[in-house]
């Protein structure tokens, strides 16, 4: 008999953002860049510039503000801080991740089957979709599948498959001919850009 697992309710959570903050950096030395320099040098009482400086003085510079040493650009040599309010660097990190995460376009790919012995109907149909698959910006994924002993009529799909290129010209373009896979002959049509 078969013992069953016991479920986890354990769930994977995405890894949290974490730079190195005040007492955290360990180097001896770092970079210190930033837009509020004017700022800290009036705090401060000295002028300070983009350049490298030692840790703990940066720290206390920053401690002074009320704000944070924040470890940039750890691989640099030395590393590139900043002295800034560690939370809101963070929520606009999120806050930017997400916009480009917004602005990436996800694809789209339909397929369309038919056989080596599809008629005229079913064609004209099955074009009307991919037509309207095309103006709405996926990528169609025509494929003529061979059953048994269809495969001998590979020439008839091939053709199949280049009509519906032809008839799709002017929605779409081949990423390549039409090619075997398998019992299948393949075809991936990509929208045209819309001006």
């Amino acid at each position: 008999m078969a013992r069953r697992r016991k479920k986890s309710n354990w769930t994977r959570r995405p890894p949290k953002i974490s730079f190195r903050t005040n007492g955290d950096i360990l180097v001896p030395e770092i970079r210190l860049v930033g837009d509020n320099l004017d700022e800290l040098s009036s705090t401060i009482g000295q002028t300070v510039e983009s350049g490298v400086y030692k840790t703990g003085i940066a720290v206390e510079w920053a401690e002074e503000m009320g704000l944070d040493l924040v470890e940039i650009s750890p691989k640099a040599d030395p590393p590139v801080c900043k002295i800034i309010d560690y939370k809101k660097f963070l929520y606009d990190k999120k806050k930017k991740d997400k916009e480009i995460k917004a602005k990436t376009v996800k694809t789209v790919i339909k397929e369309i089957r038919f056989g080596p012995n599809t008629d005229d109907h079913d064609f004209e149909f099955k074009l009307r979709h991919a037509k309207k698959f095309l103006e709405e910006g996926a990528k169609v994924k025509a494929y003529v599948h061979f059953r048994g002993r269809t495969i001998v009529f590979k020439d008839r799909g091939e053709l199949l498959l280049l009509r519906l290129l032809k008839e799709l010209e002017e929605y779409g373009a081949a990423e390549e001919l039409p090619r075997m896979e398998g019992r299948r002959m393949n075809v991936i049509i990509a929208p045209k850009k819309k001006k």
